[in-house]
């Protein structure tokens, strides 16, 4: 018999064979280059009224922020999931409201008062699959540099859909180099760090889609910058409102905004912003890169130094006022945003995961961002509403003077419950923005609408509740509550 006739039933059969494997193992998604990059942008603790986007009067300086802003849409009720950074940095990554992963506190959190916290969970569950493995899964190649804080060890970024070689210990991973990773408490280094690490990935994958998350420390306690940037905003105080305080309970909160190192700080995070998006244009990715950016939660004003003033907004970072959850939110998709716009439908963090798998193409996974809804509609110019409440569960005692609560926002109306003893506060809140008027009384009905939405919530998502705490002691010394005292606390507590 010929070779090659003796060679054909193996040859079919090994047809046969890969065919029944192809056929039983799908190949990995098609992505092509006109798939958009993805840049997502997190702040740390960056007051919703820090960027000259949101507050042209703002005593600090953020060019490049407010060109990003011109470039894309500007979300006016932009929220963070919570009041403190864990949880939001957890629901960007899930599409789920915090209770449902179990992280409700900065980790490790745990603070108790007349209550007892609830459990607050160390780190994000590896069954969760994150907005990183969604992409990458996609085809994506995926970047990560900065601050995760959702769990270390076998729960760092790269179990999570992140490259797995990561240098970094704690709650901080950079990609490897033989530069090793900045201490946490030095910032300025810090910030350069990510951007350097940023750009040089950036000019490395120009020609495949990739996603990179930039979860930066700046503007965090302790403050820290280049000493010709403080001296700068040191002589900009000069002609700037002297300080002024408020109350937030038993806690001063800043009612002006002049912190020179902070203004510093902001403006060495703008500035590494700057070259990330020099490093986009000058690799001609700018026309199809969605940049994303936002803060993990409300600007700092009621402690560990006070550095910057929400006002209009009430209170800060650690509070369900305004101050404490409305957050910069500024979202550019070329292509699909019109320049400079604005839009104020009330969002939320979940709602990022979502949005972004729609804008890269790839199938929504409803299972896993089951709190999140895409934005796709309103990047594009509709005027189409969320369709959902917000909410939020905090049952923790925050470093920043808050207690635990949850709230609801519901179209205008917004609901706070106070877990200690129950007391409600109902805020109108287009027609008050700084929440000074409480109508819980004025309008019962409206208050035991939400409330009875808030608690059906709770039960939905497994929300767990504060304990009364058996060891409280009604007379023991309370904390320092002024800013003098509480200024000496200029240490990372979340």
């Amino acid at each position: 018999m010929h070779p090659i006739r003796r060679l054909l039933p193996l040859s079919l059969s090994l047809l046969l064979s890969l065919s029944a494997t192809s056929a039983a193992t799908p190949p990995p998604p098609a992505v092509s280059p006109s798939h958009p990059n993805i840049v997502f942008i997190l702040a740390d603790d960056l007051g919703y009224m820090d960027i000259g986007a949101n507050n042209p009067s703002t005593f600090y300086e953020t060019p490049h922020i407010d060109a990003l802003a011109r470039r894309g849409m500007r979300f006016t009720q932009g929220y963070s999931a919570c009041c403190v950074c864990s949880p939001t940095r957890g629901s960007i990554m899930t599409g789920k409201y915090p209770p449902r992963f179990g992280i409700t506190d900065f980790i490790p959190g745990m603070k108790s008062g007349k209550l007892l916290s609830a459990p607050n969970a160390d780190h994000l569950p590896l069954a969760e699959t994150t907005l990183a493995e969604a992409l990458r899964d996609g085809g994506y190649t995926t970047f990560f540099a900065g601050k995760w804080h959702l769990g270390s060890g076998a729960f760092f970024p790269g179990a999570q859909g992140f490259p797995s070689e990561l240098a970094g210990t704690g709650q901080f991973f950079y990609p490897n180099s033989a530069t090793p990773p900045p201490d946490r408490k030095d910032d300025p280094k810090t910030t350069d760090r990510i951007v350097g690490d940023a750009v040089a990935f950036i000019d490395a994958h120009k020609d495949k889609p990739f996603f990179a998350y930039l979860p930066f420390l700046a503007v965090h306690t302790p403050i820290g910058a280049r000493s010709d940037l403080v001296a700068k905003y040191e002589k900009k105080k000069l002609s700037a409102p002297p300080d002024a305080w408020g109350r937030e309970r038993a806690r001063d909160v800043r009612l002006v905004q002049n912190h020179a190192p902070y203004a510093a700080m902001l403006e060495q995070l703008d500035t590494g912003l700057g070259r990330v998006f020099a490093s986009l244009e000058k690799n001609r990715l700018t026309d199809r890169t969605i940049v994303v950016f936002m803060s993990d939660n409300g600007g700092l004003s009621t402690s560990e130094g006070h550095p910057t003033s929400n006002l209009p907004l009430r209170a800060g970072k650690g509070w369900p006022y305004e101050g404490g959850t409305r957050v910069a939110w500024i979202v550019s998709a070329p292509g699909i945003t019109k320049p400079g716009t604005t839009c104020d439908t009330p969002v939320i963090s979940t709602d990022y995961y979502p949005t972004l798998l729609q804008l890269a193409g790839l199938p929504a996974l409803p299972a896993q961002h089951r709190d999140g809804v895409s934005l796709v509609p309103q990047l594009k110019g509709e005027r189409t509403p969320r369709g959902q409440p917000l909410y939020w569960h905090y049952p923790h005692y925050g470093n920043q003077g808050g207690a635990p609560h949850g709230a609801i926002r519901d179209g205008d109306w917004k609901l706070i419950e106070w877990f200690e003893d129950g007391a409600l506060e109902l805020y109108h809140i287009p027609q008050d923005i700084s929440e000074k008027t409480n109508l819980a009384a004025q309008h019962p009905e409206k208050v035991a609408a939400l409330r009875a939405k808030l608690t059906a919530w709770r039960q939905d998502v497994g929300a767990v509740m504060p304990t009364p705490n058996p060891n409280f002691d009604p007379n023991a010394k309370p904390e320092p509550t002024t800013a003098k005292k509480n200024a000496k606390k200029n240490a990372p507590k979340s």
